[in-house]
């Protein structure tokens, strides 16, 4: 979690110069909270992801409903936007009945939110699930291990996404 915040202020260092927005929903026990509305605003993000709690059962689904919903209310703020998605997570859906079933149905409707996705494979241990590279498969997202990603690493893995694009698709 720590590499998570550090993650998301340095975004927002960097978000200052394209005016962009971060926000970090976190899903925990029973559901998800929008811990950081969207924001472009270091201070704010520095004292609201102060204590954020984690461990515990864990509601993917509720967590990307919830992550949906941000992005729906974000996209009637300004539809000119264009929303990136970074889901850190193992992929281990725990909490409620049918969790991981529940996770993968929303999985499989994600693309039709039309938003760039990275997903931060977390899982550690010896024996791996891989549960979070299927999430990626049925988000039609992109897939990044952990091994891979530092704080800084997180970083520079979200930064080509997050590089503002034309709308022929070429980096501007």
């Amino acid at each position: 979690m720590s590499e998570v915040k550090t993650a998301v202020l340095s975004l927002l260092l960097d978000a200052y110069e394209r005016r962009d927005k971060v926000g970090l929903v976190t899903f925990a026990g029973d559901g998800a909270r929008l811990v950081l509305p969207p924001t472009s605003s270091v201070d704010r993000a520095a004292t609201l992801l102060a204590d954020v709690p984690h461990g515990g059962r864990t509601p993917v689904a509720e967590g990307l409903l919830e992550a949906a919903d941000v992005l729906r209310i974000e996209r009637l703020r300004d539809p000119s936007r264009r929303p990136l998605v970074v889901l850190v997570t193992d992929g281990r859906a725990t909490s409620g009945e049918r969790a991981l079933e529940r996770a993968f149905d929303v999985a499989d409707r994600w693309h039709s939110l039309d938003v760039e996705t990275i997903v931060v494979d977390c899982e550690s241990g010896r024996f791996r699930l891989g549960l979070a590279g299927q999430l990626a498969q049925r988000m039609l997202a992109r897939h990044v291990p952990l091994e891979q990603v530092s704080a800084t690493g997180l970083i520079d893995a979200i930064a080509p996404a997050a590089t503002p694009r034309t709308s022929n698709g070429k980096a501007a």
